[in-house]
């Protein structure tokens, strides 16, 4: 694995990797150039194993041994001092290792649907921590794939790939070219669509009929505006988790995580 030295934070060889903070700039750079980042070694790895393209590999030239064992294939390795990646960069790299990896054309909403028996939807998530987290508890507790809104952040900005723990690799997404009328194909193809809202005449999570668990598709809202009463209207079941202590609702991604596993909590194991 040849290393190239790099001493200068506006080296070409390293665009792929400026201003990460800068989501805007992330947001008008990534997706159209077909490309994303990854950060650290575990995440890296996890986009390695679900088979997406490497780029290149920016590492801290105290951590190459990192990668010793990794087959870069074609993609160049750069290493570079911690005052050289801060500045490319805008932090301190403090995983020591970020990759830029090519992005792989989408599935469409039909194929993914065709092959799952429970999915997630989501509407207007434009937050990456909690798309992230969304992700990794769909990993972890049955759900076959995420479904996303046109207006949805990208599962593949740095943060959302990081909180997720690299998962967004593991679990098959796509987006709907229309909202809501998109809803109409997975009821079509035989889901019940069950909206998450902290409405009081919501049927409660647990009372949710075993038809209607078996080809689940859960919808669930942005942080705070929660889902649009269009979406809601183009469901079949408002369901809520019951609240206690005069909590109204949870944070997006723990309410997912407690539904993903209500839905789930009589499939063997």
């Amino acid at each position: 694995m040849p290393i190239q030295q790099i001493t200068d934070p506006d080296d070409e060889r390293i665009a792929d990797y400026r201003a990460l903070t800068d989501v805007e700039l992330r947001t008008r750079w990534e997706p159209p150039n077909g490309l994303f980042i990854a950060e650290g070694e575990l995440v890296l790895r996890r986009a390695l194993r679900g088979g997406y393209p490497p780029r290149s590999f920016l590492v801290d030239a105290k951590r190459v041994d990192q990668l010793g064992d990794l087959d870069t294939g074609d993609a160049p390795v750069y290493a570079a001092g911690q005052d050289v990646l801060a500045a490319t960069t805008g932090f301190h790299v403090h995983r020591g290792v970020l990759a830029s990896f090519h992005r792989r054309t989408l599935p469409t909403v039909p194929d993914l649907l065709a092959a799952a028996r429970r999915v997630v939807i989501l509407e207007d998530v434009n937050n990456h921590t909690n798309l992230g987290a969304i992700f990794r508890g769909a990993a972890a507790l049955g759900i076959d794939a995420v479904l996303l809104s046109p207006t949805c952040a990208d599962p593949l900005y740095r943060r959302s790939v990081r909180v997720s723990m690299g998962e967004v690799f593991a679990v098959p997404y796509a987006k709907f070219t229309g909202w809501p009328d998109g809803l109409a194909q997975v009821r079509q193809a035989g889901f019940t669509v069950l909206a998450m809202t902290p409405a009081p005449d919501a049927v409660p999570m647990q009372r949710v009929t075993p038809a209607q668990r078996e080809r689940a598709a859960l919808l669930l809202g942005a942080e705070g505006p929660g889902l649009t009463a269009a979406a809601q209207s183009a469901s079949d079941v408002r369901v809520v988790l019951p609240m206690r202590r005069g909590v109204d609702s949870l944070n997006v991604a723990a309410a997912a995580a407690v539904a993903f596993w209500e839905l789930g909590r009589d499939d063997p194991r």
